[in-house]
């Protein structure tokens, strides 16, 4: 009975997407009104059919219905509930049924926010392009990826659960869950910009329709990377949060060029510039979520995170090359018409910085991607499958993340069109002592290394620049100044500092060390002390577990472990981690006692201020929430009149307080 139910729904689903497609481009080629508006309905098909199928799968891997192959691979009577609802996203085809679902969400909530506008032929063709991907992801699920399948299975059958670095932490619950509503939320501003480029109407109003949303899918991925991090921290044992893996890449490719685009489209709104790059970045960015999703679904590249060899790899790919051949199409074609009616007056101000920084993310997006890419055209090539490491990824990134810490310091000390030195000087005079009191700091402290010392000062050269827009938005408008694209954006970008330097100095001055201790004996690290209490064997409903006892200078009691999984062929280890505002110390279990009360191998790292990751990340997500609320408005008349501000003001001019009004596309 799941089996049919989900594979109805994944049909009612795949044909609505289907109808909708004819149904609104016959309505819009045609210049017939009554077939646009009735297309919009398909959007709700859609959504009853991608909630049919998620409710099907969920009750099966609840029910443990082991007809399903899918639930035979990633499911067990063992498994705890968390996982074995999160088992739907532990493999390749039920993470594309979440896929679908959340596609199916976002195309529902645009179908009533605008559902004014079902008249729009700008609205309407953003629907066709939304309905062309829901089309994909169903069709992918009635075919290579059919999470339905079904298989006879013996009485008394029980499968091997999820992987068993998916059933050992609370993240694997909402990490990817989080991952998803970033990566199919950038499918919302693309649909958009490709009506905006059939139709014609390339202003601005479709941006400011779109930012929101935006803001939101970006958001969302934010969290999504940092949760990831988390959880690689917490559960792979080997002491990071971060090692430029392929799949790690993959999602942080389109946040660095969705990032690039929420910079870049304050020029065009204000300006009416950089329409090209705009057009271009959230084709990029959604196709990059598109290559990403072939990455970790095709088994062409080697992951812990990745997805098994499968069959969907070739047609994710040929739907890749589909956007990207589409996206650059409609701009060659519109070429003439996205010419900017401006143009940057001195490269000292605002758009001249905005503009410079999107050349940063695009070479930071570039190295990224060529050094994820490059062991597959290698191989392509010669046969042969070479590995790009951390070194090379840290040698070429360093440089463009120090621009980019320097960049969030001076850009929002810029003004519109042109700045004067005297206002460059007047602006930056704080921020500058801030950074330079961090740099003088941190080397009294005796850190030293040239990298991390410069992430240090441009950190502190970028808090001191957002702090001071800060505080002279709440001293003109209290705490309401803080709200808006502009002052939630500064928040982020405080975010991002904190993230920044606490990457910086986990990166440069972590310890790390391996000690075989007898029950008793202690071992020093950094000024930590660390003694071996013995182990226990622990029995879960899903594993046998090993756990050392090791106390943390003379304090509490950690426990990292070794556990047998049923069906696992080696024992996975989960680390313990003692989180401090200054230090984390990270205990693994590498070898366990041969007999009881023998030695064990325990590892020890120090890493400075891993928890202000966290932090950070918890920052960027205020940030963002405060960004989407509404801030201070002006009249248009007010906008559109409103003076160049004088090279003598004081206050930072807000970038959003164009008016934020028009619900016309292209006014």
């Amino acid at each position: 009975m799941n089996a049919v139910i989900g594979q109805a729904g994944v049909l009612l689903a795949f044909l609505s997407a289907l109808l909708g497609i004819a149904t609104l481009a016959t309505g819009l080629v045609k210049g017939r009104p009554h077939l646009v508006r009735s297309g919009r309905g398909y959007t709700f098909l859609i959504l009853a059919g991608a909630l049919l199928a998620v409710g099907a799968m969920q009750h099966a891997l609840i029910t443990h219905d082991f007809s399903l192959r899918f639930v035979a691979n990633n499911n067990s009577r063992s498994t705890p509930l968390l996982y074995t609802v999160a088992g739907m996203w532990s493999a390749l085809e039920g993470s594309i049924l979440l896929w679908g679902i959340i596609l199916a969400g976002y195309l529902t909530a645009i179908a009533i926010r605008f559902r004014q506008r079902v008249d729009d032929p700008l609205f309407g063709w953003a629907m066709v392009t939304g309905f062309v991907v829901a089309l994909f992801f169903f069709g992918l699920m009635l075919g290579p990826a059919n999470p339905f399948r079904t298989q006879s299975v013996p009485l008394g059958f029980d499968g091997p659960g999820p992987n068993p670095l998916l059933q050992n932490h609370p993240l694997m619950a909402f990490h990817p869950p989080m991952l998803y509503l970033g990566y199919v939320g950038f499918t919302v501003p693309f649909a958009f910009a490709v009506g905006s480029l059939i139709t014609g109407r390339l202003g601005e109003g479709w941006l400011v329709e779109t930012r929101r949303w935006t803001l939101f899918a970006w958001g969302f991925l934010t969290v999504g990377i940092i949760l990831g991090a988390w959880w690689s921290y917490e559960v792979l044992g080997w002491g990071g949060f971060w090692a430029w893996d392929p799949v790690e890449n993959a999602s942080f490719l389109p946040w660095l060029t969705g990032t690039a685009f929420i910079h870049s489209v304050m020029v065009q709104e204000r300006r009416g510039m950089l329409r090209v790059w705009n057009l271009s970045l959230l084709i990029a960015t959604f196709s990059l979520t598109i290559l990403g999703t072939f990455l970790t679904r095709s088994g062409v590249l080697d992951s812990v995170h990745a997805f098994s060899q499968s069959s969907i790899g070739p047609l994710v790919l040929a739907f890749f090359g589909l956007v990207v051949l589409v996206g650059v199409g409609l701009i060659v074609w519109r070429g003439d018409r996205l010419r900017s009616p401006g143009a940057i007056d001195s490269p000292v101000s605002r758009e001249g910085a905005f503009l410079a920084n999107n050349l940063l993310f695009g070479a930071f997006a570039f190295v990224v991607l060529l050094g994820t890419v490059f062991p597959l055209i290698t191989e392509a090539v010669n046969g042969q499958r070479i590995s790009v490491g951390r070194p090379y990824f840290d040698r070429m990134t360093t440089p463009v993340a120090l621009a980019l810490l320097f960049l969030m310091a001076v850009a929002p000390a810029l003004p519109w069109r042109k700045a004067s030195t005297e206002l460059l000087r007047h602006r930056l005079q704080w921020p500058a002592w801030g950074g330079g009191l961090a740099l003088v700091a941190c080397v009294a402290l005796g850190l030293r290394g040239l990298a991390p010392l410069a992430a240090f000062g441009l950190g502190g050269f970028a808090a001191g620049a957002a702090l001071r827009q800060l505080v002279l938005s709440a001293r003109r408008q209290g705490v309401r100044g803080l709200l808006g694209r502009a002052n939630g954006g500064m928040i982020v970008h405080l975010g991002v500092v904190v993230i920044a330097v606490a990457f910086a100095a986990s990166a440069s001055y972590a310890h790390r060390a391996e000690f075989r201790l007898n029950p008793g004996q202690s071992a020093h690290l950094a000024g930590h002390t660390v003694t071996y209490l013995g182990t226990e064997d622990v029995r879960y409903p899903n594993r046998l577990s090993t756990k050392a006892r090791v106390r943390i200078d003379d304090g509490r009691v950690y426990t990292p472990s070794l556990s047998q999984y049923p069906f696992a062929t080696q024992a996975i280890g989960t680390p313990s981690v003692r989180t401090g505002g200054f230090n984390d110390v990270y205990l693994t279990l590498v070898t366990s006692p041969e007999k009881r009360g023998g030695s064990a191998v325990i590892g020890v790292v120090i890493k400075p201020l891993v928890l202000w990751l966290w932090i950070g990340g918890g920052i960027m997500a205020i940030g963002t929430i405060l960004s989407v609320l509404p801030g201070r408005r002006r009249r248009p008349t007010d906008a559109a009149s409103a003076p160049v501000p004088s090279a003598r003001a004081d206050e930072v001019e807000a970038p959003d307080s164009i008016p934020e009004i028009a619900t016309v596309p292209g006014a």
